[in-house]
Formats: C-alpha cells, sequence, structure tokens
C-alpha cells in the first residue's frame, strides 16, 4: 500500500493505517459510535501495547488477554470489550481464509468490484454500508480499483464526494464530511 493516508491526524497512526493492510481494515472495524479520526487510531493502540501490529499475533493472542489489552485506558474504542472481541475474530479469518495477508481481499484471483465487496461484507464486523466505504477508501486513496468498484460502492464510490472516511485527506475534508454526516442525520430525523 504505497499511498501515504491522513485519516487520523496523528502521523504515526496514518503510517501504520498507509502501510498495514490489516491495520486500515481494523480501523474501519473500529469506525462506529465514535469519531473517525479516533476510531482509526485504535490500531496504533493495539500496535503500542503488543510491541508492533501483526494480524497473525492478534489471531493467536488469548481471547481474554486481546480483550484486556483492548479495554486498557485509553481504551481502543467507547466500547472496548466487544470492539477487541471484534478485531480478534476479524485477525482469526484474516488467517484462515487470506493466510494473513490482508490484502489477499482485493488481489486474489484479480475480482472486480462487485467480488471485493462480497468478500469485505463476508468480514466479521462488516456489513453493506462498512463494506462500500471500505471498498470506496481503497478505490479512492490507495489506487484499488477493480473493474466496477466505484459502481460496487454506491454513493460512497462518487467522485469529489465528502459523505465517508473515504473522502478524508486532510482536517478539512475530515470537516466537510463532518458537515455532510451531520446534515444526513437531520434530515433523517425527520
Amino acid at each position: 500500500m504505497p499511498h501515504e493516508l491522513h485519516l487520523t491526524g496523528d502521523s504515526e497512526a496514518d503510517q501504520l493505517l498507509s502501510k498495514d493492510p490489516f491495520a486500515l481494515l481494523t480501523g474501519m472495524l473500529l469506525d462506529q459510535q465514535i469519531a473517525m479520526e479516533i476510531a482509526f487510531i485504535g490500531p496504533k493502540k493495539i500496535s503500542d501495547r503488543m510491541g508492533g501490529f501483526s494480524v497473525t499475533k492478534i489471531a493467536e493472542t488469548k481471547l481474554d488477554e486481546f480483550v484486556e489489552l483492548c479495554v486498557t485506558k485509553p481504551a481502543i474504542h467507547r466500547y472496548g470489550g466487544s470492539m477487541g472481541r471484534r478485531v480478534h475474530a476479524l485477525a482469526q479469518y484474516i488467517v484462515e481464509h487470506y493466510d494473513g495477508k490482508t490484502d489477499k481481499i482485493w488481489k486474489q484471483d484479480k475480482p472486480d468490484g462487485a467480488e471485493v465487496l462480497k468478500r469485505l461484507k463476508a468480514l466479521p464486523g462488516y456489513g453493506e454500508q462498512k463494506a462500500k466505504i471500505f471498498l470506496a477508501l481503497l478505490g479512492k486513496q490507495l489506487g484499488v480499483r477493480p473493474a466496477g468498484w466505484r459502481e460496487a460502492a454506491g454513493a460512497y464510490g462518487e467522485e469529489d464526494s465528502r459523505r465517508s472516511i473515504a473522502d478524508v485527506t486532510s482536517s478539512e475534508s475530515l470537516a466537510e464530511v463532518r458537515s455532510f454526516k451531520k446534515a444526513a442525520k437531520a434530515v433523517a430525523k425527520g
């Protein structure tokens, strides 16, 4: 993953997200019910506590030990225990299904956008929306653009949109995404 991400405002956290596909996948997993940039700092917190970030090491750590690491203050998430279990399950899934190589999700057998979306939706803790946002993040910021990726990502794949973490490249774009989300919530509330 040669592209440099700017999702958190923390250069070390962004560097980890930029170089480690599982860290990025984990940040996306954590992106719910807390601020986006805080969610994506979660992998750095895990890395700091484990002496490095490794999908294999996470998967092989006893669940109780890993959860304890995740809830230690400052916790990786507002709901550190449940999210720690989800991260652990995600790591085990990547090890079991992709030999610990996260990027096989979008590289193995040269999948099209619909297949990448299907693979993302199969991940523990990933549903339709999270999978579409991650696919858009891959396409917009990391140059991972299998045929039909924009269509598979739906509105999140739209060029020049400001609707999700896939569109965050600076503090300015983060503010624009926040504004979009706030307006969308207001419309949804009616």
